[in-house]
């Protein structure tokens, strides 16, 4: 079976490694990183039509949950496209993988989910889909957040309604057993697990998981969530709140009779699959994450800003004489440096890739510079220049840390 997968994501990616395991011809298409590049707020039918050719199904699991996000073009024009060109290339069977609560939600989010599996559901091919409710297994997604949340010394009680988790393998179970399922087809289900629980009940779950004694949980104000989501800090947003604080939750038989199988606890899910170090380690360097790359900015914009704003340019000239640098040939000198400093600064605010990395190696000039023009430098007691060796170890913690660009 060939079957193309749209979103390389936390779903897209489990769901890959499934199919290909049990012998099906994968390709992901992905906006980077991917077998095949696409951009679902861009490509139209006949583009989509092209690329779906001789693919017997179709799985789409593409989906964008942040503050500015392009709902519309993504969940619901761009799928529309995807659909219609799955139509036209003569692909067989379509999977939507859309989200609890699109039936009747009121967020963007969820009338963008709802408008697409409407439009799937009047095309002449075998179709389903897959409504899931919070998906819970490792990797991306809303585990890492609140496998972070689960780390902290005190747990951050978000309150909200109450949730039905499902383990992400039993959504893939699911898609696999619908990819298989005889034709026609035609099929909207809620893919939730067996037990409901509050958000701060799963982070104690996963804080188990990850080997860590029990913790207290401290209640978040509700107007602090509020706050973070219209300011856009975090992964936090208007939609997410609202979504929060309405639950998630369905009755679990129709899955069951639908698909074949019960999904398992989330605790058994989780037991399946123990955490390693490396899963630990995630969860508590996820919150440091923000912290270390402002810290890391605030090192390269005061490095440029000081010697301009600050200091006497001669006492920043001072040292480049030892260079044969003097008068206008120093000046330029500081001020090259000053803006290539803050260059890297607002490299690093942008989130540019290599934007770390770039601070090493202007770092390690200047270190390699001072260490041979004033090595006297390395016994001053305000480490004047072993501090660079901490910067340059932040700057490799930041660049080790980013996000995958895919």
């Amino acid at each position: 079976m060939r079957v193309m997968i749209v979103g390389g994501g936390f779903i897209g990616g489990h769901l890959a490694g499934r199919l290909r395991a049990e012998g099906c011809v994968v390709t992901v298409a992905g906006r980077r990183g991917a077998d095949v590049a696409c951009d679902l707020s861009s490509d139209d039918a006949a583009v989509w039509a092209q690329r779906l050719r001789g693919y017997d199904a179709l799985v789409n699991c593409a989906g964008v949950l942040a503050a500015g996000a392009d709902y519309n073009g993504v969940h619901t024009l761009g799928a529309i496209a995807l659909f219609n060109g799955a139509a036209r290339a003569g692909v067989g069977r379509v999977i939507q993988i859309s989200s609890l609560g699109a039936e009747d939600g009121t967020t963007a989010y969820h009338r963008s989910k709802r408008a697409a599996d409407a439009h799937l559901a009047t095309l002449a091919l075998g179709w389903a889909v897959i409504r899931p409710s919070l998906v819970v297994g490792r990797g991306r997604g809303s585990t890492a957040l609140f496998s972070a949340m689960a780390a902290l010394p005190l747990m951050p009680d978000i309150g909200g309604g109450m949730v039905q988790p499902i383990a992400i393998d039993d959504l893939v179970e699911a898609v696999w057993r619908l990819l298989q399922r005889p034709l026609p087809m035609a099929l909207m289900v809620d893919a939730v697990g067996p037990e409901r629980m509050r958000i701060v009940d799963l982070m104690g779950l996963l804080r188990r998981w990850l080997g860590l004694d029990a913790a207290r949980a401290v209640p978040v104000p509700c107007w602090m969530l509020r706050a973070v989501a219209m300011l856009g800090i975090g992964p936090m947003t208007r939609d997410s709140l609202t979504m929060l604080e309405a639950g998630n939750t369905a009755p679990v038989e129709p899955f069951v009779a639908a698909l074949g199988f019960t999904p398992q606890p989330i605790a058994q899910a989780l037991a399946r699959s123990p955490a390693t170090p490396g899963d630990l380690m995630a969860a508590r360097l996820g919150p440091l994450v923000p912290v270390l790359r402002g810290l890391l900015i605030g090192v390269w914009l005061a490095g440029g800003l000081v010697p301009l704003l600050l200091t006497p340019m001669a006492q920043n000239t001072h040292l480049l004489s030892r260079l044969g640098l003097s008068g206008t040939a120093a000046i330029g000198t500081v001020w090259a440096a000053s803006l290539a400093d803050m260059a890297v600064g607002l490299a690093l605010i942008l989130h540019l890739p290599g934007a770390a990395l770039a601070g090493v190696a202007l770092m390690s000039a200047y270190s390699l510079i001072l260490a041979a023009i004033a090595p006297e430098l390395w016994a001053d007691p305000f480490g004047a220049l072993v501090k660079n060796l901490a910067v340059l170890g932040l700057s490799l913690a930041v660049h080790a840390m980013e996000k995958p660009h895919v």
